[in-house]
């Protein structure tokens, strides 16, 4: 009767140390089932374009678990970061995938994505290539190898994978476009304007295509090649305020004033902002009355106020430039130096000496003080020497 405690004390132990194995037991098992459901809850996450949520369900997955899919778990995680747009970590789970035992060629896609991403072209390269024959199926890998191969600084590699993109996808015009940019880039401008105009004709090209296209040739110095394609443009979209821009300026380029400043005044009838750059190309060009007429269209009074006494002051109409003291006053415009300078050379001109003074007493900048030394200094011989400033 004695022993009897001690009897009962090693039941309780036993039945204690039986009921922790089968509790483990159990949970090793839901263990593993909850590993699975995780990573299957992840997938539906994914594909309902929840990749934060996919990210969460991940975590709770057991990798030391040795039943675990790790290659299946590191592919949606490296999935889910890439939706996210966390390249590097989405470039290290693929890998991983791969490592640990991956074996759909897809991964490689998905790789050679993150790589090209991170600006790194030679493994993009890698990746697309060991992708096998998915990567001829998807248009967009072909044109990633195709740029990863031009930022590697093999144009020829560059052009053969664009070559192969044409004829896989033959309605697709982004390899016709991309090549016409790199045979520019490398100069052979009569193959990219013949390569050009046939992409603009067949691809029924937008107002941006022909807008890239004219100004890859304008920033390459071929200025008329870019007139002639940007005058079919206008005609074409003759209301897209890109194009009327791109035009004027290129003929800036070539120095033709007034076919800019006309083209300028054309688009300013849709958006009157450009009126101001049509006025002052007409004053560059010398023709002062008509800058002046289209100067009495513009909204923004700062801009129209200065520009206005830019003109005057080369009508030589002094007289008007001066009265218009107290505009740009109101407007604090007298805050620009040189505005401020135009003003006293107009009160100059029209021998209102004292007030010049005044305006000139204002000026700091090395190079006007240096001018209104010199106004004052004629202002002195005229005092003196009337007749020298009649």
């Amino acid at each position: 009767m004695r022993d009897r405690p001690f009897w009962h004390l090693h039941c309780l132990i036993y039945i204690a140390i039986a009921f922790s194995c089968y509790t483990h037991a159990i949970q090793a098992a839901d263990n593993k089932a909850a590993s699975a459901d995780f990573i299957e809850l992840a997938a539906v996450m994914l594909r309902d374009g929840h990749h934060d949520r996919a990210l969460l369900a991940l975590q709770n997955v057991d990798l030391g678990n040795k039943k675990t899919d790790l290659a299946r778990f590191y592919t949606l995680q490296g999935l889910a970061y890439l939706g996210l747009n966390d390249l590097e970590a989405a470039r290290d789970s693929l890998q991983l995938a791969i490592n640990n035992g991956q074996q759909d060629r897809s991964i490689f896609i998905y790789l050679a994505q993150a790589h090209f991403g991170l600006k790194d072209y030679r493994n993009t390269v890698n990746a697309i290539g060991k992708a096998g024959d998915l990567a001829n199926k998807d248009a967009m890998l072909i044109s990633l190898k195709a740029e990863s191969y031009w930022h590697l600084q093999q144009p020829d590699a560059a052009i053969r994978a664009l070559n192969d993109g044409q004829r896989a996808f033959p309605s697709d015009f982004r390899f016709l476009k991309r090549k016409v940019f790199y045979l520019v880039e490398l100069g052979l401008y009569q193959e990219a304007v013949q390569l050009g105009r046939d992409f603009l004709r067949r691809s029924k090209a937008s107002a941006a295509d022909y807008v890239a296209f004219g100004n890859a040739l304008r920033l390459s110095g071929e200025f008329q090649e870019a007139i002639n394609i940007l005058e079919i443009a206008r005609l074409q979209y003759p209301d897209d305020e890109l194009v009327a821009k791109l035009l004027a300026h290129t003929y800036l380029d070539q120095g033709q004033l007034n076919s800019a400043a006309f083209i300028l005044e054309q688009a300013a009838l849709l958006n009157p902002a450009l009126q101001s750059e049509a006025a002052e190309i007409y004053r560059r060009a010398g023709r002062l009355h008509k800058a002046l007429t289209l100067n009495e269209s513009i909204l923004d009074q700062k801009v129209k106020l200065k520009q206005r006494l830019s003109i005057l002051l080369a009508l030589k109409q002094f007289e008007r430039a001066a009265n218009m003291e107290s505009s740009l006053y109101r407007t604090g415009l007298l805050e620009d130096q040189s505005v401020r300078y135009a003003l006293a050379y107009a009160l100059f001109s029209t021998r209102r000496f004292a007030e010049v003074n005044k305006h000139l007493d204002h000026l700091k900048d090395a190079e006007l003080f240096r001018k209104a030394t010199e106004l004052r200094r004629l202002m002195e011989v005229c005092k003196t020497e009337p007749w020298q400033c009649a």
